[in-house]
């Protein structure tokens, strides 16, 4: 379905050798987490840090499940079902969730989603009231839509930094190449980061623009974009503890790369792909480019999905490391980066059968991986 992905290839030159499906020295192994409960085509997970413990699951179709995070759990309830309004298949759908940091007190959530809008697709950020049980399909308030060309590259995650500002993760509008240049086009939000209050609004928006964005004072930009140079950043992921978000951003032909997002940060794209040149592609010029903390080769598998920095309890070994995977192979990683160095180290920890298309986490920081094949939620279980 989604995106693509590959290994073995960065400045420290960080061989990992998976040919075999596994890592014969690791003892890593894939388990259902709720053996009782099956999603369709399930692509995001977030979970409330409201005290009630619970879980939430998108399918991509449109609606968002909630359940007890609890393994003996055998039902889940529709928190949300816009399949009317989501246009879905393919790279399309519900893709992103993000619950307010008040959501305990004012029940607010926000989505990412495409729809058909006079004939023409487009994606949609909107904000939904709820009771926190129940959200209200007719409370939506759209924040912000933007055109997409293509119907594929709609990244799609939406995330609250530590600051409060919803950060909103877009790919390049699609195609191959980037055919119109969009992610290095800052009058595009298109291949961007955006960030934006949704707790304020000004000049006749429905959110406002933080003061201190990179672009705020460029009238040849839009003030909404963090960060550029993205060509398809299906997740992006913060670390509970540092605070930075990790972002997995798909390759087009030989690499699929991880960076760390920096405001301002011009992330290369359709300049670079990975390390290396794509457009040229040769004799590039990297100037004033933000290198990625690793990349790897599409021999060995196509669409990263991006996972998360682990700060849970369970698995102390992989603390601090950042859990990633593939959608094609079902390869799952553990990449520890230096960043006084800038050297990875990145170990394959097992594989997953089915197709990865998200990792989620709890309110204890602990992993889960959504199989969009079986549509089962699973964990990392060590033997």
């Amino acid at each position: 379905m989604l995106f693509v992905a590959s290994i073995v290839s960065c400045k420290t030159e960080t061989v990992v050798d998976d040919d075999d499906a596994t890592n014969p020295n690791a003892k890593w192994e894939v388990q259902d987490a709720f053996t009782n409960l099956t999603f369709k085509d399930p692509v995001e997970m977030v979970y409330s840090d409201d005290g009630t413990n619970r879980l939430f699951v998108i399918e991509q179709a449109g609606v968002i499940k909630v359940f007890k995070n609890d393994p003996a759990a055998n039902s889940t309830s529709d928190f949300l079902d816009m399949k009317n309004a989501v246009n879905s298949g393919g790279e399309k759908g519900l893709l992103g969730m993000a619950l307010h940091p008040n959501f305990s007190s004012n029940g607010q959530l926000f989505v990412n989603y495409t729809r058909q809008n006079a004939g023409k697709l487009e994606s949609v950020i909107s904000r939904f009231s709820s009771d926190k049980n129940l959200a209200d399909a007719a409370s939506e308030e759209i924040l912000l839509t933007f055109g997409q060309p293509y119907s594929n590259h709609n990244g799609g995650k939406i995330a609250f930094g530590k600051d409060g500002y919803l950060y909103i993760a877009i790919g390049d509008g699609g195609s191959g190449g980037d055919p119109q240049n969009f992610a290095q086009n800052l009058n595009s939000v298109l291949g961007k980061i955006l960030r934006i209050d949704i707790n304020k609004k000004s000049n006749g928006l429905n959110y406002a623009i933080p003061t201190d964005n990179p672009f705020v004072n460029d009238s040849n930009a839009r003030p909404e974009i963090y960060a550029y140079g993205l060509r398809n950043p299906w997740k992006m992921n913060l670390d509970k503890e540092t605070g930075k978000f990790w972002i997995a951003d798909v390759g087009q032909n030989e690499k699929e790369e991880i960076d760390i997002l920096e405001k301002g940060g011009n992330f290369g794209w359709r300049i670079t792909e990975g390390f290396g040149c794509f457009n040229p592609s040769s004799n590039c010029n990297k100037e004033g480019l933000i290198d990625p903390v690793f990349d790897y080769g599409t021999n060995v598998g196509r669409s990263i999905t991006g996972g998360y920095v682990y700060r849970g309890k369970i698995h102390t070994e992989l603390t601090g490391k950042y859990i990633y995977g593939d959608y094609a192979s079902g390869r799952i990683w553990a990449l520890k980066y230096d960043e006084s160095t800038k050297q990875s180290t990145n170990e394959l920890l097992t594989r997953l059968t089915g197709s990865l298309s998200s990792f989620g986490q709890d309110k204890d920081g602990e992993l889960y991986l959504l199989n969009y094949q079986s549509g089962k939620v699973q964990r990392l279980a060590f033997e």
